[in-house]
């Protein structure tokens, strides 16, 4: 489960409006209006955010001559691919691909796995949503795929080349060759090889029939939970790809009806491997295959049987074409590193990764030339931090230690000696790109900090090692892109600029970031929030009406150095209307270490639900808030935390909005629900306490409940047995629905509805 936006993605970011723009940008949008009187409620709804219009997607070409960016022309989310060339002194983008006939611009037109994609990653972005360079320097060629098939590009005056049409079946997950002379990609449940240099393609696996078993496509669990979105990987000398086979024929079907369909039948309805705790789970073998076609050899593994091999979580080759496997066993305790000889299949395993609280999963993961050696990160210290280990899987010892964690592992250079990451050495509210030594000689040291100002930053190195691209935000500064030094981290050029307030939005709706908060829980602990205050000119001292905006869910920070919190756009609009809006990360969310997180083990709806507690009572000490006068709302797991948070604690909470809420936990998926809850037999009293239903007897406030009828991720079932369980005991509620919405309504016009009907309850029962 996550929260209503993806978690952290490799610099994807929305886009918005902005006019103090370097030259490579476009004119703002002419025809925008932002002259409105007040905060129209639909600017709650409208994407992209104000300050989010610079480019995403960004990658140096492979000759680092282009920087390449997906960006909206008008400000919309329909992308285009631009490039800037940094051999000129021109400073200005060009326009490298637009979608041929405004192919993806709509999401009508995608495919059902497309959509299921989409909803994975919470991807809102339309047209060009993702593309690939041909990873050669001889060439300028990029690949997009797009619902009509798979386009290439290799100049900007030329016309795009749709290599591989996109007939009765969508094409899957295409990714080119490490040689760039073939194309992989799923088309039929079976997986494809396409020769670049003849245009002829071939199958290179058999036997999938898309309803109980499929190939080289990651299954749910592995899309929705594990961070992992293939299903398959190329080798590094283009020779071989490795695959997953996924048999879910053991797992009992969950079929959703499309009850606002004009029709019924087969149409109007869709069936789903579901895997709930507790239950059985997809079968996954890994199997290598060669690009000239011919027999699979299967690696001696099956996760998927109840053991110590319960889930692949990851796939990487090394060196010497040999397969190096991530596997979890069911309780999330202990996660191996198993290498296999591809020839044969047969496995070594040569690192074992344990933790009683849970094993978090990583991409950092990383081979090195230098002695077959290989990089890896551990929070055995409580942690996540970088250790070097040898090919036989021995911690040589540690390459980063502290109260702090390593994120991600952005660029290595051996011969430099160097190691590129981010991190929140500078605390947990900031995210900034460190450099380290790749073999210390003696001591540990400080990491040497790369990226300047506050807040958070995303980074891409380009491929020589000399510069970096650094997504700059925070809560006073909308994002801004600039290329700098990877030596010393200074700026080179600025490449996109904005300030909040030359912002038409952001000035006119007169936006201000919340300020952040620390206060302690019941136990010491330090918890931050941020508060949204009212204006006192306008609506007088406080205390305020106040709405508390929550997810508290594991995996998922809500309070940061970010502008994504000062356009946190319902908060804003609260905020106009005289409602006083606080947030907090409670123990269990990230960023702050394991021993943090772990208050969450086998306690959903506990810690999280008394921490949101200490907040609002914190709000009322300091006469902000009142008494009687408080309420709550959230999303997915936020939303389940709305409501128990009104059920346990009729005496602090008057109201709440509740969207899309696990409401017992016996009715979500096993990977999420058994790491953090352990199995419902095991933990009977843990998924009783979490359940919502088991606490709405003493429920005394109003409770809005909002879900999608075909939500395949939090099934409309959570809902309906929550209002069973009110109407048995004779609770009131209201409940807003939507027939054609899955995990989040996301059509405009359904979008608007739901906020006008939100406010309308904030309105009546606070």
């Amino acid at each position: 489960m996550q929260s209503t936006e993806k978690k952290k993605k490799k610099l994807k970011y929305s886009n918005n409006n902005n006019n103090n723009m370097m030259m490579m940008m476009p004119n703002p949008n002419p025809n925008r209006n932002d002259d409105d009187d007040g905060f129209p409620i639909e600017k709650i709804v409208e994407y992209p955010l104000p300050g989010y219009s610079g480019p995403s997607s960004i990658n140096f070409s492979p000759d680092d001559k282009l920087i390449s960016y997906l960006l909206s022309p008008d400000e919309s989310l329909k992308r285009h691919v631009f490039t800037f060339d940094l051999t000129t002194t021109s400073q200005q983008q060009q326009l490298f691909f637009s979608p041929p006939h405004g192919d993806g611009l709509d999401e009508h037109n995608l495919s059902l796995h497309d959509k299921f994609a989409r909803e994975r990653s919470r991807e809102r972005g339309l047209g060009v949503t993702r593309y690939q360079w041909l990873p050669t320097t001889s060439t300028v060629t990029i690949m997009v795929p797009l619902p009509a098939g798979i386009y290439f590009m290799d100049h900007p005056s030329s016309q795009p080349q749709l290599k591989l049409p996109a007939h009765s079946s969508p094409i899957v997950d295409p990714h080119l060759s490490p040689d760039a002379t073939m194309l992989a990609y799923v088309t039929n449940h079976q997986l494809n090889v396409l020769d670049l240099f003849y245009n002829r393609s071939k199958p290179l696996t058999s036997g999938a029939n898309g309803t109980t078993k499929t190939h080289a496509v990651a299954e749910y669990i592995a899309q929705e939970e594990m961070e992992r979105k293939n299903g398959y990987w190329w080798s590094p000398d283009s020779k071989f790809i490795a695959f997953t086979e996924v048999d879910s024929s053991e797992i009992p079907i969950y079929r959703i009806i499309h009850q606002g369909k004009s029709t019924v039948g087969l149409e109007a309805q869709e069936e789903h491997a579901y895997p709930f705790a507790g239950a059985t789970n997809v079968k996954v073998r890994l199997g290598v295959v060669p690009v000239i076609g011919g027999p699979v050899t299967w690696m001696d593994l099956c996760c998927g049987s109840n053991s110590d091999d319960e889930y692949l979580t990851r796939v990487n080759w090394i060196t010497g074409n040999t397969l190096v496997a991530q596997v979890l066993n069911r309780s999330h305790s202990k996660l191996k590193l198993i290498k296999f000889d591809i020839k044969t299949g047969q496995g070594k395993c040569i690192l074992v990764e344990e933790d009683y609280t849970w094993i978090n999963l990583h991409d950092c993961f990383t081979p090195l030339d230098r002695g077959s050696s290989f990089l890896w990160a551990s929070e055995k210290t409580g942690f996540r931090h970088l250790y070097l280990h040898d090919e036989n899987g021995v911690c040589v010892g540690p390459i980063t230690q502290g109260d702090w964690m390593v994120e991600q592992i952005v660029g290595v250079n051996e011969a430099s000696n160097f190691i590129y990451f981010t991190g929140t050495l500078d605390g947990p509210l900031e995210c900034h790109m460190y450099r380290a030594e790749l073999f210390p000689d003696n001591e540990i040291t400080r990491p040497v900090r790369l990226t300047q100002g506050k807040g958070k930053h995303v980074v891409v190195l380009d491929h020589q090692m000399q510069k970096f691209v650094d997504v700059h935000e925070s809560l006073d500064s909308p994002p801004r892109v600039s290329l700098c030094s990877l030596h010393d981290g200074s700026l080179i050029m600025p490449l996109f600029e904005q300030q909040a307030s030359t912002i038409p939005r952001v000035k006119k709706l007169q936006l201000e970031p919340p300020k952040i908060f620390q206060i302690q829980a019941k136990d010491g602990t330090a918890l931050y929030g941020a508060l949204y205050k009212p204006d006192e000119e306008k609506f007088g001292p406080p205390p305020y009406k106040t709405m508390i905006s929550v997810y508290g869910g594991p995996g998922v920070q809500l309070v940061s150095d970010s502008w994504a919190n000062t356009v946190d756009m319902r908060a804003q609009f609260l905020r106009s209307n005289g409602i006083l809006v606080w947030k907090m990360d409670n123990r269990g969310s990230s960023r702050r270490g394991l021993a943090f997180e772990g208050a969450m083990k086998h306690n959903f709806g506990r810690y999280d639900a008394e921490d949101q507690v200490a907040g609002a009572e914190w709000l009322m000490k300091e006469g902000l808030a009142k008494g009687g006068e408080i309420g709550v709302y959230g999303w997915s797991y936020g939303g389940y935390l709305s409501a128990i948070s009104l059920s346990r604690f009729p005496h602090v909470f008057k109201c709440a909005v509740s969207g899309a809420p696990v409401t017992s936990w016996d009715g979500y998926d096993s990977f999420y629900t058994e790491k953090y809850m352990g199995m419902p037999d095991e933990n009977k009293l843990g998924y009783s306490y979490g359940s919502v239903m088991n606490h709405v007897d003493r429920l005394k406030g109003k409770l809005l409940l909002v879900h999608g009828l075909i939500d395949e991720n939090v099934h409309f079932r959570h809902t309906a047995r929550l209002v069973n369980a009110l109407v048995g005991a004779r609770k009131a509620y209201e409940l807003l629905i939507f027939p054609d919405a899955r995990h989040m309504p996301r059509p405009f016009k359904d979008r608007l509805y739901m906020e006008e009907r939100i406010w309308d309850f904030i309105q009546r029962t606070l």
